[in-house]
């Protein structure tokens, strides 16, 4: 697992044993794992939450189950809430135009940032992805690039020929502006240090308030309107499912009810008895 799923799992742990109080994981019940659970939802919890708690606790046992502390799991015996469902907010074509066009190409932050979002959004990456890329990551040559996802998981993606130019730019012109020491992050600060997540995110904002773009949008927004956008192009689920990087095709499917809601509103306003 990766680091950041580690510390949640850690969190969630925690509560469960301020749950508990004096007794210990090999005293508790499929029944006192119900009430963690209504605990939690009473709380004003998500059930898209309580169900990752929950999924942390099963983990847990199963680790418990491995080294011999317990028999089995009473974990397996409760059922996970249904979790909402949403639909990912999803930018237009011409909306992420305008955002990235929009970013000029003048001085070297603008080169990175330019660079940065086409990237982003031609590859379908995830703020640690984007944070993550080091120099070598990238293959002009073969036009694509290495990303390492969740889970320390690498997967090669191909990039668009628009996000290649703007990449090399930024390299020929912008990072070298930018370096002040050795450093293999692709993309760093004006101090050459590689950015952070939040640097990222609130380089975006600053971009999509300059478009006059509808707020709210995240470097995970423009992810999902690549997945969106391949679809409704014609793209194959699990060719998107192996380019987001998704371990089930579960998780992928999300996708097809952003594409069906979007069919709804188009048949509702065009058909004559709709």
């Amino acid at each position: 697992m990766s680091e950041k799923t580690r510390r949640a799992y850690g969190v969630d742990l925690e509560e469960l044993a301020r749950f508990a109080g004096d007794r210990g994981p090999t005293e508790l019940r499929p029944a006192d794992l119900r009430r963690f659970a209504a605990h939690l939802s009473e709380s004003g919890m998500t059930k898209t939450s309580v169900a990752r708690k929950l999924a942390a606790v099963r983990t847990f046992y199963r680790h418990l189950i491995e080294i011999g502390e317990v028999g089995g799991s009473p974990a397996d015996l409760v059922a996970s809430p249904k979790r909402d469902q949403y639909l990912p907010q999803v930018l237009k074509p011409a909306e992420i135009a305008a955002v990235l066009d929009g970013i000029p190409a003048s001085t070297p932050l603008e080169l990175r940032d330019r660079a940065m979002f086409e990237l982003a959004y031609a590859a379908g990456l995830r703020a640690e992805e984007i944070v993550n890329l080091d120099v070598t990551d990238a293959d002009p040559d073969a036009e694509q690039l290495r990303v390492l996802g969740k889970g320390s998981k690498t997967r090669v993606v191909p990039v668009g020929e628009l996000a290649w130019r703007a990449l090399a730019r930024y390299l020929e012109r912008g990072r070298p502006a930018l370096r002040q020491e050795p450093e293999p992050a692709l993309f760093v600060s004006k101090t050459g240090k590689r950015l952070s997540t939040s640097d990222v995110r609130r380089r975006l904002n600053g971009w999509v308030r300059r478009a006059s773009v509808q707020g709210g949008v995240t470097p995970h927004t423009l992810r999902h309107s690549f997945a969106t956008h391949l679809l409704e192009g014609g793209a194959d689920l699990r060719a998107i499912q192996e380019l987001l990087g998704h371990a089930t095709i579960s998780t992928t499917q999300t996708y097809t009810r952003v594409e069906s809601g979007r069919l709804k509103k188009v048949y509702s306003l065009a058909h004559p008895r709709a």
